[in-house]
């Protein structure tokens, strides 16, 4: 049991993730391996310059001020962590992805942590311009939020590596009859409440859903089988199947999500933000940033404004 808990206290920060909603986000472990190939100390950023004609998108207030307050989720890699706890230097995918646009548009970021849960919020309030945290593009969000797209995430699912008994899980009706843990108050805890009536449907045993605000707690829960599986994000999921201290396996994906920049309902940012991401696509530096952070399965063609939620 001592050595489940230490367990779960270093390898934390790999479960609270917060692609679509998030339990408490915290530091990375310190001195956790990367997945092979991905070097987070690459600078793939350093060399963007500004795109006058993209710049001249943005309200002539903000190219004056010259900086833009960022609400930014600092969880667990390959979205946003701290590489050194000590320094809270935040690294990851939304950290270089950010950075790269504010060079193309010619601005300065600063950069406010904040809980996941926070960040939309307070974007009506105008606390922050935009917020990033791998936020997914809902049906439900759009109402009230607007969205420059960057990426395409999602929710998928892990279990522990030596359950061989599960495997390719793309549907909820394989969940029939197991224990699902998942964050509190994410897109996933909803999925997985709202849809609980296909077991049912299936004639089949319904699934229980175990929500966690720890992600220590929710990772010592799937070490000790106490769940049979974690729902999380594609990505994260993915990047922590690939530290071999985690034992866990990445076993399939549901449903795909577009990933954005968030901003207040009615932006008029959202066309600058947009043609800056789709420069980095143009000129290369997107391609890199995924590739340094292995998330090029993730890719999109181009940026999008407010698409609606995936099919």
């Amino acid at each position: 049991m001592r050595r489940l808990s230490l367990l779960a206290a270093a390898l934390f920060p790999l479960l609270a993730l917060t692609a679509c909603g998030s339990a408490a986000p915290g530091p990375a472990a310190a001195g956790a391996a990367s997945p092979r190939g991905i070097d987070p100390t690459r600078d793939v950023v350093s060399g963007e310059q500004k795109v006058d004609a993209i710049a001249a998108l943005l309200p002539a207030d903000v190219r004056k001020a010259g900086t833009l307050k960022v609400g930014t989720a600092v969880g667990s890699p390959p979205t946003a962590y701290y590489p050194d706890p000590a320094t809270k230097k935040a690294a990851g995918l939304d950290i270089d992805v950010t950075d790269a646009v504010a060079k193309v548009l010619g601005l300065t970021v600063d950069r406010q942590e904040a809980a996941f849960e926070t960040i939309l919020p307070a974007l009506s309030s105008g606390k922050y311009d935009f917020g990033t945290g791998n936020f997914g593009v809902t049906t439900a969000r759009l109402k009230t939020i607007d969205f420059v797209t960057y990426i395409d995430d999602g929710q998928g699912f892990a279990v522990r590596k030596d359950n061989t008994a599960l495997s390719g899980i793309t549907t909820l009706q394989q969940l029939c009859g197991l224990t699902v843990g998942t964050g509190a108050g994410t897109t996933f805890e909803t999925t997985l409440n709202t849809q609980k009536h296909v077991c049912a449907d299936a004639g089949k045993k319904p699934y229980t859903v175990q929500s966690f605000s720890d992600g220590a707690a929710l990772l010592t829960s799937l070490q000790q089988g106490r769940i049979d599986t974690v729902m999380s994000t594609i990505n994260g999921l993915r990047y922590q199947a690939a530290q071999p201290a985690a034992g866990t396996r990445f076993v399939g994906e549901f449903h795909r999500l577009d990933v954005g920049f968030a901003f207040a309902k009615g932006t008029p940012l959202a066309p600058a933000f947009q043609a800056a991401v789709n420069q980095l696509i143009k000129d290369g530096t997107y391609q890199r940033i995924l590739q340094k952070w292995g998330t090029a399965d993730s890719a999109v063609q181009q940026s999008q404004i407010d698409p609606p939620e995936h099919a």
